[in-house]
């Protein structure tokens, strides 16, 4: 409701004929008046318009290219006129009114961010309804899919009564003993094969098994399933590749038996992968103090959105109107690995939610939690976070962080990715080499390295400048030659040169321009000039007054040449250009020029 607000503001200032950004003027100015009743809206005013400044820069750009957009298809809606039939053949909504259909109003939203209350708002001050029933059915499919998705991830395409049922049969929840165990004695309590519930599976296929209990994590919170075994005592082994909760309490085991057979009721044992789970862990861990470290040095708010924890590597998620500066993740990175070195304790307590609020313990926010928790600490009070995860014991298991960098994901969202343990060894292990070889090309210490690439770029660069003049200079310095040896073809002074290989296109324009200025007013001239820049080939085509009023046009002349270059072009009666992909055909392409102009003579 405040984003709506906001961008309803921000449409109201812009249509009052005032085109630059507003807030900055009239936010101040509420917090003046809230104040006395508010006051933490002013003590909070600094990132309260951190928020809105940056909603009001992006939703200005979005209505800059939806406006656009929706002008246009408001035209269309109009040029049709009358109602159109919606998505289920039925006449909506007015018989005479013209309607914006449901497909753009969606691509509106989808493709540019465009809020469909504002899509109904700007419809209707032209006069112009919306279709909404349609826009409402697609958002719905696009919800369904994405729920489709999700759920696929947790049932593998099957159907979830199948779950249900298996869940039905257990005396009690699957026991997850991977907190303290790598490997359990379990039972197989229900069995899917190819999908389908079944008594026995037989090597080789694809099966999905419910164990009584087990030590295999079931992904969740961010955390990826651990793999292993399960070898059951009839000798059967299924390899487990993924684990997934669809019911809360029902942990479904995938993999492949790869030999032999068993049937539900048989026992087995369940082993884990060790080395990818203690690389997961760390990284769980980890997230957890970037968390914190992000909070200590960004702030309080920028909560967490996401995350995925994967072997020696993090990918974390929070909400934030804007970026995190290069030196302050920097800064994140040097408070973790300085934790790291204290060896800090972690420990997790279960206790009721309420209790593990007071505590000052992070949520998920959206996450769903019971009224009785996990609560794991780092360092005591440093850091505490609701979660159901596995971790290392002291931090100093984690060896090394090494942050890669941070982005936007959407939105008010962005994201940070790490290396952990040996990932961020071996990051640093080619950090160090690559140092090491530049410092030897460029012939400079380490703490030089900066100073000395910067120069040789900016040398590089003046370089580049030099050499474009001179390959400028050498193709007008055949200028002069190309005007005063033109051809006359049906009656127009015509030049079609090759300049073979150039820097870029606008090299050829400058030589088209010049040699077109050179040829008399008086007389029909066209001149189209070819060359072939990073291997790609390009035409500029210029005509001059005398050959427009003969009806030569250079858009319609480069249209004759681009086939042969297996491209496109386009531009106005004095001046197109065209390219492709074929730069062989680039003569080609240039004879058909010649020829158009005598086929219009």
């Amino acid at each position: 409701m405040l984003r709506r607000l906001v961008r309803r503001a921000v449409r109201s200032v812009r249509l009052l004929g005032y085109d630059d950004v507003a807030l900055p003027s009239l936010l101040p100015i509420s917090r003046d008046v809230m104040r006395a009743s508010y006051p933490e809206v002013e003590t909070d005013f600094a990132r309260i318009s951190e928020v809105a400044y940056a909603e009001e820069d992006a939703f200005r750009r979005t209505l800059a290219a939806g406006t656009t957009i929706l002008d246009v298809a408001v035209s269309k809606a109009k040029s049709r006129g009358g109602s159109r039939a919606g998505a289920s053949g039925a006449e909506r909504p007015g018989r005479h009114t013209p309607v914006l259909d449901g497909d753009t109003a969606f691509k509106l939203h989808d493709t540019y961010g465009f809020p469909i209350d504002l899509t109904l708002e700007m419809a209707a001050e032209q006069g112009v309804q919306v279709d909404e029933v349609a826009f409402r059915t697609l958002m719905a499919e696009q919800k369904a899919r994405a729920r489709a998705d999700a759920l696929a991830k947790k049932t593998g395409h099957a159907d979830l009564g199948m779950y249900q049922a298996i869940a039905s049969d257990l005396a009690s929840p699957v026991e997850f003993l991977g907190y303290t165990d790598t490997k359990a004695a379990v039972t197989c309590q229900g069995l899917l094969v190819d999908g389908v519930p079944a008594p026995l599976a037989v090597a080789p296929a694809d099966v999905e098994v419910v164990l009584d209990r087990t030590p295999f994590y079931a992904e969740a919170g961010g955390q990826l399933a651990d793999q292993g075994t399960i070898v059951f005592d009839g000798g059967a082994v299924v390899e487990v590749d993924d684990v997934q909760a669809p019911l809360r309490g029902l942990n479904v085991h995938r993999g492949r038996l790869t030999e032999g057979s068993f049937a539900v009721g048989d026992p087995g044992l369940a082993t884990i992968e060790v080395d990818r789970r203690r690389a997961i862990s760390r990284a769980h861990s980890a997230t957890h103090m970037i968390h914190k470290a992000l909070h200590e040095l960004v702030g309080e708010d920028r909560t967490q959105a996401g995350s995925e924890n994967s072997p020696s590597r993090v990918r974390f998620d929070f909400r934030s109107p804007s970026a995190v500066p290069t030196e302050i993740i920097s800064d994140i990175e040097e408070r973790v690995n300085l934790q790291l070195q204290e060896n800090l304790e972690v420990t997790d307590e279960i206790m009721p939610i309420a209790k593990a609020r007071e505590l000052g313990a992070q949520s998920l926010f959206g996450e769903k939690y019971g009224d009785i928790v996990r609560v794991v600490s780092i360092g005591g009070d440093w850091s505490r976070e609701l979660c159901g995860g596995t971790h290392v014991s002291a931090t100093g298991e984690i060896g090394r962080v090494a942050m890669l960098g941070e982005a936007s994901i959407g939105s008010g969202v962005r994201r940070v990715e790490a290396l952990v343990g040996t990932g961020a060894y071996g990051y640093h292990a080619k950090e160090s080499a690559l140092v090491s070889q530049l410092t030897s090309l460029v012939g400079a210490r380490p703490e030089e390295l900066t100073d000395r690439i910067a120069a040789l770029l900016a040398k590089l660069k003046d370089t580049e400048k030099e050499l474009a003049a001179v390959r400028q200079g050498q193709l007008l310095a055949a200028a002069e030659r190309l005007a005063s040896d033109a051809p006359v073809v049906a009656g127009s002074r015509v030049v079609a040169f090759n300049a073979g290989e150039v820097a870029t296109n606008d090299d050829l324009r400058v030589l088209a321009l010049d040699v077109r200025s050179r040829l008399a007013d008086s007389a029909p001239a066209v001149v189209a000039i070819g060359g072939t820049a990073g291997g790609k080939p390009g035409i500029i085509v210029a005509t001059n007054a005398g050959a427009r009023e003969a009806g030569l046009r250079a858009g319609d002349l480069i249209k004759a040449a681009v086939p042969a270059l297996d491209g496109r072009g386009g531009g106005k009666p004095d001046l197109a250009q065209g390219g492709g992909t074929n730069a062989v055909g680039l003569p080609n392409a240039l004879l058909n020029i010649v020829e158009a102009v005598k086929a219009a003579g």
